[in-house]
């Protein structure tokens, strides 16, 4: 029998007087964490969470942006800023008893952001949190949680975040059937991944058959010619807009197709990564903080948030405005690491050699919304 959805009540909103206190909800996740058992047929909370009169404070939003590899001191928010204000409002939903996914080892699996204007850092926001669905994963179940945030009334930000907890399905039978259109987008994203990597091999045995005539001319080869292509590439010389690739370097594909992303730069991840972001975020999740903690959900090393990853390719990317901003977590990156950022038009991705951590696209809002 196939899992139906359950249907959701209109949520209710209930409006806080202040931001909860985030020790006591990750704790409160964390013991009640072991007596849930996800499924994607449980039901959701029914209730909307808001906060009114919410300020940034600017040190906190300096520091932020410090960890992230923005520019301080402007007077716009960063996109993902929002997203980090409302995270206790998050929190307090997840953490309580009727969220059905454990918070402890859930994994950030991908985020939608609309920013329908710039997000003045002096303004007054109102924020609001709910969970809108969950959805059967191959790895278990998923959850999307929407956030929004509003200025003078108007909707000015909002995201939609999905969250994984890993489990086996009750019924395999069921979780096959809901996962069917997934299998069939991931089938395709194979196809493709195939044909990329046939360019690249007929690529690569051009530049074999180039080195080979190098050799025999008795000299180095140049640079058009060059005898070893570098995956990884130069440090950009700046973060501004996407430059064209750097020269002797094989530029990564594109999710697109067999059109390579170019190189931009590569980033030495120190191992405290994750704490420093979890700092300033709020995210203490066990599987950012430490090895020996990362390893009791199954990651051989701490692992960097994906809101962190994100964060810091939409620094590199450069200012937005009226966007939409798109980002899948396809794998996790390990601290410490070395990590390449390639990026092109709207896309861009974070990579170690073939391996892509995070792909997204950022595209203009058209005139009067998306």
């Amino acid at each position: 029998m196939r899992t139906q959805p359950p249907v959701r009540p209109e949520p209710r909103t209930r409006t806080l007087a202040a931001p909860p206190s985030l020790v006591p909800l990750l704790a409160r996740g964390a013991l009640l964490s072991p007596l849930k058992h996800p499924r994607p047929d449980a039901p959701v909370p029914a209730t909307r969470l808001a906060l009114s009169g919410v300020r940034v404070d600017l040190a906190h939003l300096a520091a932020y942006e410090r960890v992230c590899g923005f520019a301080t001191g402007a007077d716009a928010l960063p996109g993902t800023y929002p997203h980090v204000l409302a995270f206790p409002l998050a929190m307090r939903i997840m953490a309580g008893r009727a969220f059905p996914l454990p918070l402890l080892g859930l994994v950030h699996t991908s985020i939608e952001i609309t920013q329908y204007e710039e997000s003045a850092a002096t303004a007054e926001y109102e924020l609001g949190v709910l969970v809108e669905k969950l959805a059967p994963h191959r790895r278990g179940t998923e959850a999307t949680v929407l956030t929004e945030a509003r200025a003078d009334g108007r909707l000015v930000w909002e995201s939609r975040s999905t969250y994984l907890a890993r489990h086996r399905p009750r019924d395999p039978g069921q979780n096959r059937d809901g996962d069917r259109d997934r299998d069939q987008n991931r089938d395709r994203d194979q196809d493709q991944d195939r044909g990329r990597d046939q360019d690249r091999d007929r690529d690569q045995d051009r530049g074999r058959g180039q080195d080979r005539d190098a050799r025999n001319a008795g000299g180095e080869a140049s640079p058009e010619m060059p005898r070893h292509v570098s995956r990884r590439g130069p440090r950009a010389p700046s973060e501004g807009a996407p430059p064209e690739a750097p020269q002797g370097v094989t530029p990564f594909p594109s999710p697109e197709g067999p059109e390579p992303l170019p190189v931009v730069a590569e980033w030495c991840l120190a191992q405290d990564v994750g704490r420093r972001y979890g700092a300033v975020s709020g995210d203490r999740n066990p599987i950012h903080l430490h090895p020996l903690t990362a390893r009791l959900f199954g990651f051989p090393r701490a692992i960097a948030h994906g809101m962190w990853t994100v964060a810091r390719c939409l620094a590199a990317y450069g200012p937005q405005q009226a966007v939409g901003v798109r980002a899948e977590f396809r794998a996790p990156v390990l601290l410490p690491g070395t990590v390449t950022y390639a990026a092109k038009g709207p896309s861009f991705e974070l990579r170690t050699g073939d391996r892509i951590h995070l792909a997204g696209d950022i595209r203009p809002l058209r005139a009067g919304g998306e």
